[in-house]
C-alpha cells in the first residue's frame, strides 16, 4: 500500500481569486511505513503573495523570485504521486488548489484531469472529526492529543507539516507511538522515536494460575456478600 503524505502552501486562502501554490512538500508512506522518499518544491505563482500568508508561512517574494513556475515541476509531481493515496489535512483546501493549478494549465493546452483521477484521497481533518467530535482537530492539537514532537513548528512548511501529519495519521490511525528520549543532561535535546516495526515480537501473554484465580473468586464473593448483589464480572 503506498501513500503519500502531502501539504501545501499558497500565496492566499482561496484559488477562485488567483491565489497560487508556492510550496509542495511530499512523504512517501509504503505498508505504514516512511521511506525516507519526499517530494519538495517551491514556485514562483507569478503573483504577490498576501501579506497575511506571510506571517503564516514565513514565505517571502523575494525568495520565490528565481523558483520555477508550477508547469515546470509538475510532471516531476505526478510521477511522484501518482496511484498512491494522498493523505491530507483539510483535503479539499489542498486538492482545490492542485486542480486550479492544473485547470491553469490545461488553458495552455496541458489537458490535465482532476488530481482525483490520479490519486485517492484520505482526508486525515475528516478522520479526526469522526474520532474526536467537538474538539480542537488542526495539526498543532492533534500533535498534543497524541504526544507528537513538533517543537520544531514555527511556521507553517509544506514538508514539515507533511511529516508531522504522517506522525499524526499513523497515531490516529493505531500505527504508531511516539517517545521522546533526552539524548544528555547537559543540552536537554531529544529525539523522537517515531515507527515502531510492524513485525516486532507479540506481547507474552501471562495466564493466572489457580490460586491466583482462586483469591480472585474469593474477592469477589466478598463483594457480594458486602454489597448485596452480584458482581457483574462473574457474568
Amino acid at each position: 500500500m503506498r501513500q503519500i503524505v502531502l501539504d501545501t502552501e499558497t500565496t492566499g486562502l482561496e484559488p477562485s481569486q488567483g491565489h497560487r501554490i508556492i510550496e509542495i512538500g511530499c512523504v512517501e508512506l509504503i505498508d505504514r511505513k516512511l521511506t525516507g522518499n519526499t517530494f519538495h518544491k517551491y514556485m514562483n505563482p507569478e503573483r504577490v503573495v498576501d501579506s497575511g500568508a506571510i506571517e503564516i508561512h514565513g514565505i517571502s517574494n523575494e525568495f520565490l523570485a528565481d523558483k520555477p513556475l508550477f508547469e515546470q515541476i509538475v510532471d516531476e509531481f505526478l510521477e511522484f504521486v501518482k496511484g498512491s493515496e494522498l493523505v491530507i489535512h483539510n483535503a479539499p483546501f489542498d486538492v482545490g488548489f492542485i486542480n486550479h493549478e492544473f485547470t491553469l494549465l490545461s488553458k495552455k493546452g496541458a489537458n490535465l484531469a482532476p488530481i482525483e483521477s490520479f490519486c485517492t484521497i484520505l482526508d486525515t481533518l475528516k478522520l479526526a472529526r469522526n474520532k474526536h467530535p467537538g474538539q480542537k482537530n488542526n495539526l498543532d492539537a492533534l500533535c498534543r492529543r497524541y504526544y507528537i514532537d513538533n517543537s520544531n513548528r514555527q511556521l507553517h512548511g509544506a514538508l514539515l507539516d507533511s511529516e508531522i501529519l504522517a506522525d499524526v495519521y499513523m497515531a490516529m490511525t493505531g500505527g504508531q507511538t511516539s517517545l521522546l528520549l533526552e539524548s544528555g543532561a547537559d543540552n536537554h535535546t531529544s529525539e523522537t522515536i517515531r515507527r515502531l516495526d510492524s513485525n516486532r515480537t507479540a506481547f507474552l501473554v501471562q495466564k493466572a494460575n489457580q490460586d491466583e484465580i482462586k483469591a480472585h473468586h474469593d474477592y469477589l464473593s466478598m463483594l457480594e456478600k458486602k454489597s448485596g448483589h452480584t458482581v457483574t464480572w462473574r457474568e
